[in-house]
């Protein structure tokens, strides 16, 4: 059976649209690193979906539990979304626990849903243990999404840079996920949908062609890739280490 032009933009999203993938790998690789034992405090939770990789981890889950998968309506929602596992309920900048009390903190995908990220690094400065770990995972650039939950498209690699180290942190490990090129062959494969969605415009197979030679193009441009993930990609992740 012939595959329809729908099918191959799909397949073709999956080749090209591994940064999920990607991110939860790198997650799980260094949570392996964190010494079984280790109290680890999730913070911005969500549903737990982190909790798989720390099993050998004294888990403890926060968020501020107000997203119910709705939101306002607007942008990318979930349409569901589950609270009721989450350990502590409160606000990310003024979190329940002594000071020192977790030897690690992760926080995946989480900063561009805060108005104060910053002052959320403060905070878990405050709750780490001298040497302890934090993992970190945002986007570069991000499409409103979890709205009205939404106040930064993304973060560049200034930003961990000072407000980390400005809280008593060093960078240990920084990676970059995915190029310029994926990012954008991505977002040519929304445009379909969008079109429909906010433009009232249905996309004919030829232009649905068209966007599929870009995207091939885009990826095979993409193995050449020498450092266009300064300009932009889907995220960084980032493993930190508590000085004092």
């Amino acid at each position: 059976m012939k595959k329809t032009i729908n099918q191959v933009l799909l397949k073709n999203f999956s080749l090209s649209s591994k940064n999920m993938e990607r991110r939860h790998s790198w997650i799980e690789t260094t949570l392996k690193k964190i010494p079984a034992g280790s109290r680890i405090l999730d913070a911005g939770a969500g549903e737990l979906a982190q909790k798989i990789y720390c099993s050998h981890l004294n888990y403890v889950s926060q968020d501020f539990g107000q997203y119910n998968g709705s939101g306002d309506g607007k942008g990318f929602q979930t349409d569901n979304w589950d609270n009721s596992k989450l350990d502590i309920i409160c606000d990310i900048t003024n979190i329940p626990e002594a000071n020192k009390s977790f030897d690690a903190i992760m926080c995946i995908e989480v900063f561009e849903h805060l108005p104060e990220p910053i002052v959320a690094i403060k905070e878990f400065s405050r709750l780490l243990k001298t040497g302890g770990h934090l993992i970190l995972t945002a986007p570069f650039c991000s499409m409103t999404h979890f709205s009205p939950y939404h106040f930064y498209t993304g973060f560049n690699r200034y930003f961990y840079e000072k407000h980390l180290a400005e809280n008593n942190f060093e960078i240990i490990e920084m990676t970059y996920n995915g190029d310029f090129f994926e990012y954008i062959a991505q977002e040519l494969l929304r445009i379909p949908n969008i079109s429909k969605n906010y433009a009232n415009t249905n996309i004919s197979i030829l232009d649905k062609l068209a966007i599929f030679k870009l995207i091939r193009k885009l990826k095979k441009i993409s193995r050449k890739d020498n450092g266009s993930e300064e300009l932009l990609c889907f995220g960084i992740q980032i493993l930190a280490k508590k000085n004092r």
